[in-house]
């Protein structure tokens, strides 16, 4: 990240790549961000091959991981990078000094404090000024593996096992990690720029060898009932890195030769708005954020293709039998471009966080579990205003949404013509207001928000609002009992609380 003097940024990382910055036309934090991946991607490789468990000490994986992963914070924050450093053994104190009944506690509000202030400090300090590889983001994943370690710390020492899900019994963690331990957690050079977030189960298998093994076991027909003692090779990420890259590439291309052409700020260009039809400026608005996406889908893929380079993210046996190294991906990009409801988005868009929410939140909360994990969200996200433009706006488009779905799908499943349109016609509805909504995140402030709501004449808001009361299940059983007071209300009618529509990003 840059330090403001008057309009310009001094840059406090590295200058080395200067030359290749000014020759390429690209900020010098994204061409430190690049190079800092790709040399990743060839260290990931030589850390499977040449620093392997079986020719290794756990110790030594643990300590080169965390040096290259502070050394790339370095060259891409210079002082900036102390930030990490400060929250990361703060919080190592806590879980190690503090009474471990709290110690959950105690690191949420002590890392979700830190981060807020850096986030604040980037609006009111920075003037919202967002650079290439500002040092806000990666801090983001830092917390992520925190609060959640300290969180499965809390299962593993505190709670019976009958207190726990299934899912929070395999995560528990039963012994304070060591410094080491903790730091290349959190630090380690595979995931310290652009995630995705892992658990630290996950990650100690993955350092001590067994984190392929462990997931063989699992899929008994396939191993023969081998217990992962190292007799048989551990199936190759190879092939996906490959696929993994081939997808950054043409991600990349595409960023080059269309993002760059629709600029999302044009959308609130004063002669555009004021000049230009309602139907062309949702056209743009549609095919703006559309572009938007492959720069998201470049720095998750890529972050995925070195922790599967490195041997990390093998999530087990596919139904064909080939390996799959799907554990960390942060997104499906066909589940995305294909979704056909909020909840097929967001299942499939930043899945790593939307786990950590869950985790941390969602599946802890006593009651208002949903107002929590958004607010949780919103917090760990920033201060920007247009990302709560977002959250609050998606709303009332989810809640109208399912009442739609529940109303009127069951209608179009007669047929397969009459199921094809109901698909492109969801489709379509779907990309207009996953763009409405997606918009204030990347406009940020109030002003230009309003703006483009204003051009839009609010039209995503009124309309799901009025879905969502008109179609209400309350709303519908009352004109029902009005027709006939006899019949009892179907189950149809009855509202859907639990499913996995309530997960917020």
């Amino acid at each position: 990240m840059g330090e403001r003097v008057g309009n310009v940024f001094l840059i406090t990382g590295s200058q080395w790549l200067l030359p290749v910055s000014e020759y390429l036309g690209f900020p010098l934090e994204l061409v430190n961000f690049l190079a800092c991946q790709l040399f990743a991607l060839s260290c990931a490789f030589w850390f499977r091959l040449y620093l392997s468990p079986r020719r290794s000490d756990p110790r030594v994986r643990h300590a080169v991981a965390t040096l290259l992963g502070v050394a790339f914070l370095v060259f891409c924050f210079g002082w900036y990078s102390s930030h990490f450093l400060a929250v990361v053994l703060a919080n190592y104190l806590i879980i190690i000094q503090a009474d471990i009944n709290n110690v959950h506690r105690y690191s949420m509000v002590m890392a979700m404090g830190y981060l807020t202030v850096c986030q604040v400090s980037r609006v009111f300090i920075f003037k919202y000024g967002i650079l290439s590889t500002d040092f806000s983001g990666p801090l983001m994943i830092v917390i992520q593996k925190i609060t959640s370690l300290a969180f499965q710390l809390h299962d593993g020492m505190c709670k019976k096992g009958e207190e726990l899900t299934s899912e929070q019994k395999v995560l528990a963690i039963n012994v304070r990690p060591s410094l080491i331990e903790y730091l290349s957690y959190n630090l380690n050079f595979l995931s310290v720029l652009v995630g995705p977030f892992n658990n630290y189960k996950d990650y100690m298998d993955f350092i001590e060898g067994t984190h392929i093994s462990c997931r063989l076991r699992r899929h008994s027909s396939t191993c023969n009932g081998k217990n992962g003692d190292h007799k048989s090779p551990d199936p190759s990420p190879l092939n996906a890195v490959c696929q993994k890259l081939l997808v950054c590439c043409g991600c990349m291309l595409f960023f080059l030769t269309i993002t760059r052409s629709l600029p999302i700020k044009y959308n609130v260009q004063p002669h555009f708005v004021s000049h230009t039809p309602f139907i062309t400026r949702l056209t743009y608005a549609f095919f703006s954020i559309q572009a938007a996406r492959p720069k998201f889908y470049f720095a998750w893929t890529l972050g995925d293709a070195i922790n599967n380079a490195a041997g990390f993210g093998f999530s087990g046996m596919d139904e064909n039998g080939k390996a799959s190294w799907n554990l960390l991906s942060n997104l499906n990009i066909v589940g995305i471009e294909t979704a056909t409801s909020f909840k097929t988005f967001i299942d499939n868009w930043n899945i790593q966080t939307g786990n950590w929410l869950k985790m941390v939140c969602y599946d802890r909360a006593p009651r208002h579990r949903l107002a929590l994990t958004f607010i949780l969200s919103a917090l760990w996200h920033g201060v920007y205003p247009g990302y709560y433009f977002t959250f609050i706006t998606a709303i009332p488009i989810t809640l109208a949404a399912r009442a739609v779905r529940k109303s009127f799908r069951h209608h179009f499943l007669g047929s397969r013509g009459l199921k094809l349109g109901y698909d492109i016609l969801t489709w379509a509805s779907t990309q207009l207001a996953i763009c409405y909504t997606i918009m204030p995140f990347l406009l940020l402030a109030v002003e230009p928000t309003m703006v483009y709501y204003r051009s839009m004449y609010f039209h995503v808001h009124i309309i799901s609002i009025l879905a969502a009361l008109v179609l209400h299940p309350n709303v519908k059983s009352k004109a029902a009992a009005t027709k006939t007071p006899a019949r009892a209300p179907s189950a149809q009618c009855l509202p859907v609380l639990c499913n996995n529509n309530d997960k917020t990003h």
